[in-house]
C-alpha cells in the first residue's frame, strides 16, 4: 500500500467531493486540503486547526467541526456559526460529523480537547443534532471521546464510535432525527475506535487509532476483515471514486518518529461504500 501524499501532522474529516475529489483536514498544522483525480494536492482552505469533521452542504460549501460547527463556503468569504461552543458547560468543541439523508447534521461534541492540552481532564460530551431549519438540540449524552458517525443502508441505524470506550454504539433513528437508547455494536480490539463508514452490504468500516487497520463489521457485529496501513494512527475513513469503491484511509504521526508523518492511503474494495448525505441545515444570514 502506498500513501498518495504525506507531510501532515493529523488527518481527519475525510470526504469524497465528486466534483473535487478526496477533502481532508489537518488538525494540527491547520487547513483542508483536497486530494484531486490526478492525486494532486490543493489547498481549500487555509489556516482554521481543529477541524475533526467535515460534510458537504448543499449551498455549495462545506460545514466542519473544530472549536464551533461552521460553514465555509467554496468561493470564499466570511465563516458562518451553525453551533457555538460552551465551556461554561463542558462543551469546548466538536469533532467528526455527518449528514443524513434528509439533510441534518450530526455533530458529536468535546468535554476537553483530545489532541489540545486544555487541562480539563476527561469530561463526557453530547451528540447534537443541527435540524434543517437551524435550529439544534442533543440527542444522545454521556459520549466519552465521540468520533466517527454513519448510517445503516436503510437510514434507520446510527453508528457512533466512543474512542475513550473503545466501542462503537448504535441508534435507532427517529423520523424527526431523535435517537434511542444507546447500544453497544462491537468493541473494538488492536485500536480505538475512531472514524467510519458504512458500505452498501450494511457493514461497518471503522478506522482503529493506535492500531495501524481498519477494521471490517457485519452488520452484526462480527468482524469480516482488517485492512492494514503502515501508520500505527489510523484515523479516519472515506469512500470515493465514482463507483464508490474507492476507500480511502487516514492517519496521524502519532507512534512513529516525526511530527509530520500523516498520509492518505486507497485501496480497491469489492462492495461499494453508502453515498453520505449532504448537508441542507439552514444557514444563519450574513452580517
Amino acid at each position: 500500500m502506498d500513501a498518495l501524499t504525506e507531510g501532515y501532522g493529523l488527518i481527519e474529516g475525510p470526504v469524497w467531493d465528486a466534483d473535487r475529489g478526496l477533502l481532508f483536514s489537518d488538525v494540527l498544522e491547520g487547513g483542508v486540503f483536497c486530494l484531486d483525480r490526478s492525486d494532486a494536492v490543493k489547498v481549500v482552505f487555509e489556516h482554521r486547526r481543529g477541524i475533526g469533521g467535515m460534510c458537504l452542504h448543499a449551498e455549495d460549501g462545506v460545514i466542519v467541526s473544530g472549536r464551533n460547527i461552521s460553514y465555509k463556503a467554496n468561493a470564499g468569504g466570511p465563516t458562518q456559526m451553525l453551533l457555538d461552543r460552551d465551556e461554561a458547560n463542558d462543551l469546548v468543541g466538536f469533532n467528526d460529523i455527518t449528514a443524513d439523508a434528509a439533510g441534518r447534521v450530526y455533530a458529536g461534541s468535546l468535554g476537553n480537547s483530545p489532541v489540545f492540552d486544555d487541562g480539563r481532564g476527561a469530561t463526557a460530551g453530547k451528540l447534537f443534532l443541527i435540524d434543517l431549519d437551524g435550529s439544534s438540540r442533543a440527542v444522545a449524552e454521556n459520549v466519552m471521546l465521540t468520533n466517527g458517525l454513519g448510517f445503516s443502508p436503510d437510514g434507520k441505524t446510527l453508528y457512533h464510535s466512543d474512542s475513550a470506550r473503545r466501542t462503537v454504539f448504535s441508534y435507532s433513528v427517529a423520523e424527526d432525527g431523535s435517537l434511542g437508547p444507546k447500544t453497544a455494536f462491537v468493541e473494538t480490539e488492536g485500536g480505538a475506535p475512531d472514524g467510519l463508514v458504512v458500505a452498501e452490504d450494511g457493514s461497518v468500516w471503522v478506522a482503529l487509532a493506535g492500531g495501524s487497520a481498519v477494521g471490517v463489521y457485519a452488520a452484526d457485529g462480527a468482524e469480516q476483515d482488517r485492512i492494514g496501513i503502515p501508520l500505527p494512527m489510523c484515523t479516519s475513513v472515506c469512500f470515493g471514486g465514482d463507483d464508490l469503491r474507492d476507500l480511502y484511509i487516514v492517519s496521524g504521526s502519532e507512534g512513529v518518529e516525526g511530527d509530520k508523518r500523516g498520509a492518505v492511503y486507497r485501496v480497491r474494495t469489492e462492495v461499494a461504500g453508502l453515498p453520505v448525505g449532504v448537508a441542507r441545515v439552514t444557514l444563519p444570514a450574513s452580517a
